[in-house]
């Protein structure tokens, strides 16, 4: 990944929710060709390492609860999770990758409810579910994460979980290449400056943020959230199938994914 240069105009919360909902509705075809194989239409993945939740049970026992899967993208994981039992919700900002949602769901005879909507004004009441989670959802393309983690908060019930992936902070040290050429260190790792694509006419298109270990923590604490575990999937002997930036040389040598998981306390 290339950071933006550090002059770049601080961009909104609005135009950063347009340019990334523009985003996926015009790529969402191309990423399932890409992709969809990889992430199944019934399986929870939660990163390119190919750690499932089958194998990992970040999330713990879960028939009978009620889950909301952020940034749910064809929502294979929230299918996943009503064949196990579970009652989840699939929520997305794009609806095009709803539409290859509900195309999956014709697949496979697995349906699960739908809802287009934004992760940091979360249609739900308050206490609506047990877990929240997302595999690399929401929480990267949004300006002010802290925000969208008190909302996570707000939704949850006391006792709840809040499990989510993202991309490894280091990574933004290096370039997106999966070969030798994204080995070399070129960015700084404290520089929070987003990664902002721009049309002609300078409109936002695509925008990703950056936030260190040490921010992900202070926003979950400040949320009210403690931290159960963090975890860094390795990359499994066998694999070599490369996915953007992620790839056998890269995920030998360094970490490529973060998983937060965390509890709401009861009091």
């Amino acid at each position: 990944m290339t950071s933006s240069p550090s002059n770049e105009t601080p961009v909104t919360e609005a135009e950063a929710r347009r340019g990334n909902r523009a985003w996926w509705d015009s790529d969402a075809d191309d990423y399932q060709d890409e992709h969809g194989a990889f992430l199944g239409d019934v399986d929870f993945v939660w990163c390119p390492e190919r750690l499932r939740e089958a194998d990992a049970r970040l999330l713990g026992d879960v028939p009978g609860k009620r889950i909301l899967e952020l940034g749910a993208g064809a929502a294979a994981a929230s299918r996943w999770l009503r064949r196990e039992g579970a009652r989840p919700v699939a929520m997305d900002l794009s609806a095009g990758m709803l539409r290859h949602a509900r195309e999956a769901a014709g697949r496979s005879g697995v349906r699960v409810p739908l809802v287009q909507a934004d992760a940091m004004a979360l249609p739900f009441a308050a206490d609506s579910f047990d877990i929240v989670c997302t595999a690399f959802g929401a929480i990267p393309f949004v300006a002010d994460s802290g925000a969208a983690m008190r909302e996570v908060a707000r939704v949850l019930r006391p006792g709840g979980s809040w499990v989510f992936s993202v991309t490894h902070p280091m990574r933004w040290i290096f370039w997106d290449e999966p070969g030798e050429d994204g080995l070399v260190a070129r960015n700084s790792y404290f520089d929070r400056t987003p990664y902002v694509e721009r049309d002609e006419d300078g409109t936002v298109t695509y925008l990703e943020q950056h936030r260190t270990l040490g921010d992900r923590v202070r926003e979950l604490v400040a949320a009210g959230f403690v931290l159960r575990d963090l975890v860094e999937p390795e990359w499994p002997a066998g694999h070599e199938q490369v996915w953007g930036q992620w790839s056998p040389l890269r995920g030998r040598l360094f970490p490529g994914t973060a998983v937060f998981v965390c509890d709401l306390p009861r009091s």
